[in-house]
């Protein structure tokens, strides 16, 4: 094996790519490709800084004939290089900002479940509502359905700009989610006495959450129990939604706060073997409640029965579980066998 195929090898079984190499070198993307292209071969220096981050002897990188991985002669000077140092200051600005953060994202991930209520209401307003001494407030059919996918279109909007500059505002801090870190000395401590700290309130807002989610199918069916009339049941689909709503905004503030803790401390979903998952799964809590937002818009809109197609909420919600597990073990397969 060449040393070409072994940079890339190694370079893969660390579960880097080659932009992420290149940073911990300290050179150009390009600079590796063209390494393991064969177009160019590294200098010594960068021989040395390979060995020590890929944990191999320099034999092993520049011998074609030995294949089989030796322990590198640097491991001891290269081993900080593996990890990447973050200071106290750093971890003290990182989680200010998300706790600054928490609330505005909470929100605005709560107003994009809170957005089809407007619409749900209006319609059955329009199509059930009294048809005596409301007159003046009363809407058509036509127009209740545009009016509520403007106002649908507008706070799914504003909730997306508000997420997107959340976003770009802890882009700096993107590294804490990929690399293996090191914390400054007496650091993990701090970050870990206010993990502790805030241990209560997280579990709080999950407990609430969950309990939210629970109740807010009640009144659908008490409605069905007792054949309560169909704005009744327009009332509970957007009763549900609100406290689903609510809902969303607890987990998400608590889950933001506690996830800026687990990544400077290397815990739960944000351990060495997590990242190189989340690496390779992150896109599919967004593409999926993309998607189940869109399919409950579009069977409501086609179907015109909001109370049934509320139900896809929960059941959404269970098998989101389900479906994150069936796609993390599909990575981690993936993962063991390119190794």
């Amino acid at each position: 094996m060449i040393l070409a195929d072994k940079v890339m090898a190694l370079r893969k079984k660390n579960g880097w790519s080659q932009e992420e190499l290149a940073e911990k070198l300290n050179i150009s993307r390009q600079s590796v490709s063209k390494w393991e292209s064969g177009a160019s071969i590294p200098d010594i220096d960068k021989i040395i800084a390979l060995s020590g981050l890929f944990g191999v002897s320099t034999d092993y990188l520049l011998k074609d004939d030995l294949e089989k991985e030796l322990p590198s002669e640097t491991d001891d000077v290269y081993e900080a290089a593996k990890e990447r140092a973050v200071s106290l200051e750093e971890a003290n600005s990182f989680l200010s900002l998300v706790r600054g953060l928490a609330g505005r994202i909470a929100l605005a991930a709560g107003l994009c479940v809170f957005s089809p209520i407007p619409m749900i209401v209006m319609s059955g307003l329009a199509e059930y509502g009294p048809e005596e001494g409301h007159r003046a407030i009363r809407l058509s059919e036509d127009m209740a359905g545009g009016l509520g996918m403007v106002i649908l279109l507008v706070l799914v909007a504003i909730g997306v700009a508000v997420l997107v500059l959340g976003d770009m505002r802890t882009e700096k801090y993107r590294y804490l989610e990929k690399e293996s870190l090191a914390l400054q000395y007496g650091g993990e401590g701090i970050v870990r006495k206010r993990k502790e700290d805030f241990a209560a309130r997280y579990r709080f807002c999950i407990v609430a959450g969950v309990t939210l989610c629970i109740i807010g199918v009640v009144p659908l069916m008490m409605a069905a129990a007792f054949s309560a009339g169909d704005l009744v049941y327009i009332y509970c689909v957007a009763g549900l939604l609100l406290l689903v709503a609510v809902a969303v905004v607890l987990f998400v503030w608590a889950g933001s706060i506690q996830g800026s803790f687990d990544k400077l401390l290397q815990e739960g979903d944000y351990t060495v073997e997590e990242k190189a998952l989340h690496r390779k799964t992150s896109f599919f809590p967004g593409v999926y409640w993309c998607l189940v937002t869109a399919l409950f818009v579009g069977l409501g809109l086609y179907l015109d029965e909001w109370m049934h197609t509320a139900f896809i909420w929960p059941v959404a919600a269970l098998l989101f579980v389900a479906i994150q597990y069936i796609v993390k073990e599909v990575a981690k397969s993936r993962l063991e066998k390119r190794d």
